[in-house]
């Protein structure tokens, strides 16, 4: 534990990393809570934007809290900022767009106003009642952290932190301002926040809040899963998701938002490298994260939490002793494409990342090299645009502590990508089409549109994925003698 020397040092530093970024975006900040006190009205940088402030990394995006009624905030806003929106109105937020000149740098400020209020939720209900609040102290207790339960008054700049965030934020702490079965019985969704800034922060969970995690865990169901989807999303794509994760699972709130993830702890994999197939599954995620070119990438996390979902349904004890799990990579696609929608993910992401896990294991069987140019061309036409992050997924998914098996893997999968880049820059197979298309098939065989120009153009295409290409009378001779075969 810190001693208090050190504690008083921690908070000097987020004091002055804050009144550093505080300064920064001062010119819009202060501009506008001018405008609201010549209105009669407060305003205060609240919740998230005091809290990254503190931590030094206050973006673009302000979060304000004020007295002013939705009403009277948009005759505030209107006026000053260069777009406004009300999609949030009836839960008392105005959104808007300002630019702004900050130094020598023009930069765009999505800022959002809410009006002082308190959330709960009814025991049957999946939306928050709002009710509007008079006082900024009223406003903070119902927030769901204490480290995003401090406010700045503007322009002035006091600092108010009624429920020590300043402190918990030092320590690296998630404490409720009330008790947490209070915050959690107004907003279940608040379960999901603690694993998800967990994960952002690195924080470590307060005992009394994962208590409370664990003993109201199935309060979650409430819930719409979009608002579940998103805090899950959040929570992925953080720098540190395995503790994330790994509270979702440890308080039970996993089984009802992502079951098909604490039922991995029940297995051990084939080789009986891990502990269990739920601490592989994490380990694949780290190493695909690791694996990113340009950020956290959504689709490539996912699959890599998903790829060995299918285990527990198809494993198998062999008169061997081994364990098995054939075709657990179809399985899972099936089981990935269900819970992803059911959590309302968009069909495109749904498509993609059961197609990632479904050809996981397909490299398995390359070997040391073994596969024929027409097998790689399948490869490459299965993936599709997702060729890239089945690379990586692949890669990541080798977690043996065996050094030279690691190795060889790698080395065969570098092999493989090797011929992947040979036979692309040889024959475009990003782009694998038959030699001849639908127009040359049907003057080729002297037909007409129909069911057998699409049997045609099929046969044409495994004659191209098997033998690459094809001059153009070759093509015509082998399209002509499966013809006379059909004709038969």
């Amino acid at each position: 534990m810190p001693n208090a020397n050190e504690r008083t040092s921690a908070l000097s530093q987020v004091q002055d990393r804050a009144v550093n970024e505080l300064l920064r975006v001062a010119p819009v900040a202060d501009d506008l809570a001018r405008r609201f006190r010549e209105a009669g009205f407060s305003l205060a940088l609240v919740g998230g934007s005091v809290r990254d402030a503190l931590l030094g990394r206050l973006g673009n995006d302000l979060d304000f809290t004020t007295d002013a009624r939705p009403q009277d905030v948009l005759k505030i806003v209107r006026p000053w900022a260069d777009a406004v929106w009300e999609v949030g109105i009836a839960f008392g937020t105005v959104g808007a767009q300002k630019e702004a000149r900050v130094g020598d740098v023009d930069r765009s400020f999505q800022i959002e106003v809410t009006t002082y209020r308190s959330e709960a939720y009814d025991r049957t209900s999946r939306k928050p009642e709002v009710a509007y609040g008079d006082s900024i102290e009223e406003d903070l207790v119902r927030r769901d952290f204490t480290v995003n339960a401090m406010a700045v008054a503007l322009p002035e700049k006091e600092f108010i932190d009624p429920h020590g965030g300043l402190g918990d934020l030092a320590a690296g702490v998630l404490r409720t301002p009330g008790t947490p079965e209070a915050s959690f019985s107004d907003d279940p969704l608040r379960m999901m926040r603690a694993a998800r800034f967990a994960a952002q922060l690195d924080f470590e969970v307060a005992p009394e809040v994962v208590a409370a995690l664990r003993e109201m865990a199935g309060r979650i169901e409430i819930v719409s899963a979009e608002r579940v989807r998103d805090e899950l999303n959040k929570l992925v794509l953080s720098a540190c998701p395995r503790k994330g994760l790994t509270l979702l699972v440890d308080t039970g709130l996993a089984d009802h938002v992502l079951p098909e993830l604490p039922a991995l702890r029940l297995e051990s994999d084939e080789h009986h490298r891990h502990k269990d197939v739920y601490e592989h599954t994490l380990i694949v995620l780290e190493q695909a994260m690791a694996l990113e070119d340009d950020g956290p990438d959504l689709t490539l996390r996912l699959a890599a939490l998903l790829h060995d979902i299918g285990k527990p349904r198809t494993r198998r004890f062999e008169n061997d002793g081994r364990v098995s799990f054939h075709h657990h990579e179809v399985v899972g696609a099936k089981m990935t494409k269900k819970r992803l929608t059911a959590l309302k993910y968009s069909n495109d992401l749904v498509k993609d990342i059961s197609r990632l896990v479904e050809l996981h294991l397909r490299f398995h069987g390359y070997g040391t090299g073994e596969w024929t140019d027409s097998a790689v061309r399948r490869y490459v036409r299965d993936a599709g645009p997702l060729l890239g992050r089945l690379h990586k997924l692949t890669r990541s998914d080798c977690t043996t502590r065996n050094r030279r098996r690691a190795t060889a893997l790698s080395r065969a999968y570098d092999g493989l990508e090797e011929r992947i880049a040979k036979l692309q820059e040889q024959e475009e197979l990003d782009a694998i089409r038959p030699d001849l298309d639908g127009n040359q098939i049907m003057e080729a065989l002297g037909v007409s549109p129909g069911p057998a120009v699409g049997q045609a153009y099929k046969h044409m295409l495994e004659l191209r994925l098997e033998n690459g290409p094809m001059e153009y009378d070759a093509a015509v001779a082998a399209l002509k003698e499966w013809w006379a075969g059909q004709q038969g």
